[in-house]
């Protein structure tokens, strides 16, 4: 009795969050459409001064506890490729509290078909479909030239979800060549728990409770070249790799951090 009453609280927690979450966005919405006349770089940072606003109305009245942890002091009047761990559809969300500076994240274009959301997803962030390697080849283009203006970028090298039970999937080589290319330092993020507030599996899986993001030490590429691309990518990997294990996050396996462990000792 008690955990099917446990389960129609956390059916009707979603309810109320996903009700919320269309709400603020709809809110918000009117003057997001303003904004994006305003042109891709003032307008586009507009737009996500007003994603800001919602995500500091929504995480407090869904009871998500966002805390942050800085390894190093973090200068945000400075530019970065920032990249982040990705296992969470409530990533995209923690991402507007995560970067409190002017950034563009590179997204997944089938997300800008949801009606509504996508028009304001599509305003923020820049479209990438990686089925092609022309439209990827296009987004990194894109992605030059919003450093050019100032701006730093957002980008999860892992792609996609990471469903296993390691600490990250395979990185692509993106965000790494942009830094060489561009002599932009790498800045590493970790999401500790949007896996554990909203896994993967399904949206109605949301949960109250805190979520950490730990900055990590940036990561200069000024002594590297283009051809150092696949150094870069593994330095960052297994920086990231061994901090997601050294925090614990949750969806790591107990065969996996024992082997880990067995390697390392």
């Amino acid at each position: 009795m008690m955990r099917l009453l446990l389960k129609s609280l956390h059916f009707l927690y979603n309810i109320y969050a996903m009700v919320l979450f269309v709400a603020i966005m709809l809110l918000i919405f009117p003057l997001v459409v303003l904004a994006s006349f305003a042109g891709r770089i003032k307008g586009g940072n507009m737009i996500l001064r007003l994603c800001m606003f919602w995500s500091d109305l929504w995480f407090p009245l869904v009871f998500i506890r966002i805390k942050r942890k800085y390894e190093s002091p973090h200068d945000k009047s400075k530019q970065y490729i920032f990249v982040t761990n990705h296992i969470s559809y409530l990533d995209s969300a923690v991402l507007v509290k995560a970067y409190r500076q002017p950034i563009r994240p590179l997204g997944k274009v089938e997300t800008g078909k949801i009606p509504v959301f996508g028009f304001i997803y599509r305003k923020a962030i820049v479209s990438v479909d990686r089925s092609s390697l022309e439209n990827r080849i296009a987004s990194m283009r894109i992605l030059r030239s919003i450093l050019s203006k100032g701006i730093s970028v957002l980008v999860f090298p892992e792609g996609t979800f990471n469903m296993t039970s390691e600490p990250l999937k395979d990185f692509y080589d993106g965000a790494f060549r942009l830094a060489l290319e561009t002599h932009m330092p790498i800045k590493p993020v970790l999401f500790l728990d949007t896996y554990d507030r909203m896994n993967y599996k399904t949206l109605f899986s949301l949960n109250p409770g805190r979520c950490r993001i730990v900055y990590l030490d940036e990561i200069p590429v000024t002594d590297l070249k283009i051809s150092d691309a696949p150094f870069l990518k593994k330095k960052v990997y297994e920086l990231m790799e061994k901090k997601l294990i050294e925090y614990s996050a949750s969806w790591i396996s107990p065969s996996f951090r024992l082997n880990k462990k067995n390697v390392l000792y």
